[in-house]
């Protein structure tokens, strides 16, 4: 413990602000990547209610593993530029610097990661002129709901349908989708 003692007192002042802000933040970067691996989350992960009115930005760029890995580069950047013989303004602008960039390469890795996820949601309007095969026959004039198989968003789906026909839509005919009725009934035509 006296030589951790000696050690110190033979620091700059500088140094020990770089060492004060690199031991806590590399502990709590280490922790962070170990709970990732576990699936654990942060207060940044937890999904948050999505609305309609809701237009802000769909990815931060300051959250806390932003500041963390900001704060760890920072330091020990820092440390390596002052041990390197550069002076206090050098190293202050070089650590910045890099501490940014991990910010930014972090920011821009959350923000691709996010673009390539699939949303997963069936948007019932993308069905409007799509074919598709009748699954269960369809009454004419709207007389009852049969069903359509319909790719809609890259999936197959069988969904409600009606149709406005003189006559009935059997099972296995083709027919397209021409409308939404009641947000969730397709209205289609053998035409």
């Amino acid at each position: 413990m006296e030589a951790f003692g000696t050690w110190w007192e033979g620091l700059s002042v500088i140094l020990k602000i770089f060492w004060g802000i690199a031991v806590p933040f590399t502990l709590f970067f280490v922790l962070q990547l170990i709970l990732s691996f576990f699936g654990a989350e942060s207060p940044d992960d937890l999904p948050d209610a999505e609305i309609d009115a809701d237009h802000g930005i769909p990815f931060q760029f300051l959250t806390l593993k932003n500041l963390i890995g900001f704060f760890t580069i920072f330091s020990w950047t820092g440390i390596a530029c002052l041990e390197a013989g550069l002076s206090t303004a050098l190293t202050l602008l070089i650590a910045s610097i890099a501490g940014l960039l991990m910010v930014g390469l972090m920011a821009g890795l959350f923000y691709l990661m996010m673009k390539t996820g699939a949303d997963g949601t069936m948007k019932i309007n993308d069905a409007i002129g799509q074919s598709g095969e009748v699954y269960l026959t369809i009454r004419a004039k709207r007389a009852g709901i049969g069903k359509i198989q319909v790719k809609v968003g890259g999936s197959l789906r069988t969904l409600d349908a009606m149709t406005d026909d003189e006559e009935p839509l059997p099972t296995g005919q083709l027919a397209r989708v021409t409308q939404i009725i009641n947000d969730n009934i397709l209205l289609v035509s053998s035409k």
